[in-house]
């Protein structure tokens, strides 16, 4: 029998390049424990990654499937590229080759749904963020603002192949996790950074000309009232917490 009876309880986990964190929701998406957050471990291979998951999921109540959201180009569970756990002490630090090659091409859905011994849904993070906020009507942009830029695109509710955006440069070789990340926040202040964000909002909103965009991540609340008023009407801010809410409605994103 399922957890919650005739629904299936979801373990949503949502992996970022600081933290990472979970909590068990029911169909409704109701959360039936406060979310639980550990500071992303690092170096981080697979194997550690999907341990820290693990324990996280042993302190929660009993799920019947789980759904993973990490930063990076996943296909079909798989981990084409990730940007932070291949790194040696976390963003903005050297890049282990080691790591590298351990992540590259890595079942991670499969590493998890072994562990676990749930049926495990792997997405990018942004995706899983999206999964809780869209309306499923018109085309619908995802940006997620945290340790970088995260990025999803719905149309009618479908999940788009995903687009690592983030990588692309912006200006002078800058990318955009560089241009619009935590560290560049902290260094100009909201104010600055916020112009930043009406910067590359400005400058997506003739590429996917979207019926709404929203702006999640740890760091949406942090752009400025002013900024926001500038965005217009089709601009929306919502709320971090759709990290682990997505989680439920990811299994159903037709694709």
């Amino acid at each position: 029998m399922p957890a919650s009876g005739s629904d299936p309880f979801t373990l949503a986990v949502d992996c970022g390049g600081g933290g990472i964190k979970a909590s068990v929701l029911d169909a409704a998406g109701t959360l039936h424990a406060p979310a639980v957050r550990v500071p992303t471990p690092y170096p981080l291979p697979p194997e550690r990654l999907v341990a820290t998951i693990a324990d996280i999921a042993a302190d929660l109540p009993a799920a019947d499937r789980a759904t993973v959201g990490m930063p990076g180009m996943i296909r079909h569970g798989v981990v084409v590229a990730t940007p932070h756990y291949v790194t040696r002490s976390g963003p903005r630090t050297a890049i282990d080759p080691a790591l590298l090659a351990a992540w590259a091409g890595c079942d991670i859905r499969a590493a998890v749904e072994e562990r676990l011994g749930l049926p495990t849904l792997v997405l990018n993070d942004a995706e899983v963020h999206g999964a809780g906020v869209i309306s499923g009507t018109g085309v619908e942009l995802v940006l997620t603002l945290g340790t970088g830029l995260g990025t999803a695109l719905f149309d009618g509710g479908v999940l788009a192949p995903h687009l690592e955006l983030s990588h692309a440069p912006v200006r002078w070789g800058t990318t955009y996790d560089a241009y619009i990340g935590q560290v560049e926040r902290a260094r100009l202040g909201d104010a600055l950074w916020s112009r930043r964000v009406r910067r590359v909002v400005d400058g997506f909103r003739p590429v996917f000309v979207w019926d709404r965009l929203y702006l999640g991540g740890g760091n949406a609340r942090q752009v400025t009232a002013t900024t926001l008023a500038r965005l217009g009407d089709d601009v929306v801010v919502v709320p971090n917490q759709a990290g682990i809410v997505g989680g439920v409605r990811a299994w159903s994103l037709g694709r």
